[in-house]
């Protein structure tokens, strides 16, 4: 049998700061309010970017919840926090291009859909700029954001929920996080064990 990898994930620390930096890292303004948005909507939903990138600007309310088409055409509702509502806001006031209720939430520079290539090259650079890790990636904000919750909750179900999995067994990964955090905290702090053992 097959050991089953652990996601990649940030800590709660570095994504904060990640989020906090991003819009003053890109030499535009726009842009970088833009992909701080994005990010921020990832990781307090725990959309696939392909699933925010699908988002249409008549989607977008000031409602506290949004409906998300996920794979197998799967719709669900996902709560929408007070920061998400900021950060878009932000990149919506200073957007350049007229955005129809059809046309696409995130837009690139030319006014065209927003590709996923292009977003994740941009939290990479964002990463590098801040020295954090190279598995820095949208996905890892998807993970990060069930972890968290894993860790502060352990609402099983809920995370399934938010995340879209069809199986309880995909969101059960993160069960297997927590509990390694927890391995980790013991081995470093507990006073029986030794440097060797550590």
């Amino acid at each position: 049998r097959l050991k089953q990898t652990l996601p990649r994930t940030l800590t709660s620390q570095q994504t904060l700061s990640l989020l906090k930096e991003i819009p003053d890292l890109n030499a535009t303004a726009w842009v970088g309010a833009r992909d701080c948005a994005l990010f921020t909507l990832i990781y307090g939903t725990g959309l696939r970017i392909a699933e925010a990138l699908s988002l249409r600007r008549g989607d977008w309310t000031a409602q506290e919840m949004i409906t998300i088409t996920g794979k197998g055409r799967k719709q669900r509702v996902v709560p929408l926090l007070p920061i998400i509502h900021e950060a878009m806001a932000a990149y919506l006031k200073v957007c350049p291009h007229v955005l129809t209720a059809e046309s696409p939430l995130f837009v690139g520079v030319s006014g065209k859909p927003l590709h996923a290539g292009v977003a994740q090259r941009a939290l990479r650079v964002y990463a590098q700029a801040l020295g954090l890790p190279e598995k820095t990636t949208p996905h890892a904000l998807r993970h990060a954001c069930a972890t968290h919750l894993m860790v502060n909750s352990h609402d099983l179900r809920g995370i399934q929920e938010l995340l879209g999995h069809a199986q309880l067994s995909s969101t059960q990964i993160y069960t297997h996080l927590d509990h390694q955090s927890l391995l980790d905290t013991f081995g470093t702090f507990h006073p029986r064990m030794s440097k060797e053992e550590k």
